[in-house]
């Protein structure tokens, strides 16, 4: 450790404390939509980017606050369990209320509290942070989390630190948004070829019904397919993850061959298409590949059978474009859960596609683009991984004491 710096353990530097839980029905009926107070911050409300988010409804009104315990302006905050344990993180820019799964840091005058915000983000203080997780669901005591110890500079060395680091992640973070929006360009510039295609209807393209042109299945219903039916190994249960992914790979529910005898007309078979028909992945879909293992669809997807001289990859470029998944969000009524229509509605969608060859001709022009557009967006994830690194890295030299100048950052 540099010379004049101190390891300090994090309760040496400040006072550490949780918040207090609220029941819901008591969280909705008195403090939801007050028109003053101060804000009460749940794990949801801190997020991985170090942003607060005080304007989630609820308000702890001042003759109240004396019961719950208040974070001061500049603490910080740390998720203490669950998933995101020790990931979530912020600092607080006005005093808050908050739930008892965050602990919240209020250093004392000698301290900056960006300095230790800075040092949260460190892998050190992450590998510390993870290796005092306990219980099933992971959390962190409020004792042992108060003996993770920080590498102290003296107040003028952090406030130094603090500048540098500013200033190179503003500039990092400036990067990271180009970047993004190059990353997003690309996805949208893909998808609006895909909507350009399907719009232009050329020479010898003519208008069919879905129905007209696919065989539909939809998955069993009822009591028809349960767990209690499934075995060890056997004829595989595809599942909506299948379709959302498009793999078919981590394969979990089976059943024998008499049931799969019962559910044959369930049954996938290489150049189907399965599509998920429910939740926010309504309408994702995938083409069944060659060489998987045989099986039935379950009860969240769609199969589609595509009828001769329509092929199949077109179709699945049909589904995916923007086009297609307007109509299946509206058709699905805009339920908070949006669920299939029925396949007799499904059947009266229209959608206008050329003759096979042109078809074909068209699929691998999208191939293409996509495979350029994959490239692209291979190119600008790297350049991502680079800047979250450069990150570690000035970090890394900022707490072992090698950082108290712009010139050092490069070094």
């Amino acid at each position: 450790m540099k010379q004049g710096w101190e390891l300090k353990e994090l309760r040496r530097i400040g006072k550490i404390f949780s918040g207090n839980s609220i029941n819901a029905s008591v969280k909705e009926k008195k403090y939801l939509n007050q028109p003053d107070g101060l804000p009460y911050i749940a794990t949801k409300d801190v997020g991985y980017d170090t942003i607060v988010d005080y304007d989630n409804g609820i308000k702890i009104p001042i003759s109240e606050q004396s019961s719950f315990r208040v974070a001061p302006k500049n603490s910080i905050l740390i998720c203490a369990e669950g998933g995101s344990a020790g990931r979530k993180m912020g600092r607080t820019n006005q005093s808050i209320c908050f739930v008892n799964k965050l602990f919240a840091l209020s250093v004392d005058n000698e301290t900056l509290s960006k300095y230790v915000f800075y040092w949260y983000h460190t892998d050190l203080f992450q590998l510390d942070f993870k290796s005092r997780l306990t219980g099933i669901i992971g959390g962190v005591a409020k004792g042992k989390f108060e003996k993770i110890t920080i590498p102290l500079a003296p107040p003028n060395e952090q406030k130094q630190i603090v500048a540098i680091l500013d200033q190179c992640f503003e500039a990092i973070d400036k990067a990271k948004a180009n970047i993004e929006r190059n990353l997003n360009n690309s996805k949208e510039l893909f998808q609006s070829e895909l909507n350009r295609i399907f719009t232009q209807k050329g020479d010898g393209w003519v208008e069919k019904k879905w129905g007209d042109i696919c065989h539909f299945v939809r998955g069993p219903f009822g009591g028809s397919l349960k767990k209690s039916m499934f075995v060890e190994k056997g004829y595989v249960v595809y599942e909506q993850k299948h379709a959302i992914h498009n793999h078919f790979n981590q394969l979990r529910y089976f059943i024998d061959e008499t049931k799969f005898i019962e559910m044959k007309r369930f049954e996938v078979k290489p150049g189907d298409i399965i599509m998920s028909c429910s939740g926010v992945t309504l309408g994702r879909v995938a083409v069944i590949p060659d060489g998987i293992e045989k099986g039935i669809i379950n009860q969240a997807l769609l199969k589609l059978t595509p009828h001769e001289n329509v092929s199949v990859h077109f179709l699945k470029y049909w589904l995916r474009s923007k086009i297609f998944q307007d109509i299946i969000l509206k058709q699905s009524g805009g339920a908070a859960i949006p669920n299939v229509p029925s396949a007799k509605i499904l059947k009266e969608i229209i959608l206008s596609l050329p003759a096979l060859v042109k078809q074909e001709e068209i699929v691998n022009k999208i191939d293409l683009i996509k495979t350029q557009t994959k490239t692209l967006e291979s190119h600008y994830k790297k350049e991502l991984d680079a800047l979250d690194e450069l990150k570690k890295s000035i970090l890394q030299k900022a707490f072992n004491g090698e950082l108290t100048s712009k010139e050092e950052v490069a070094a």
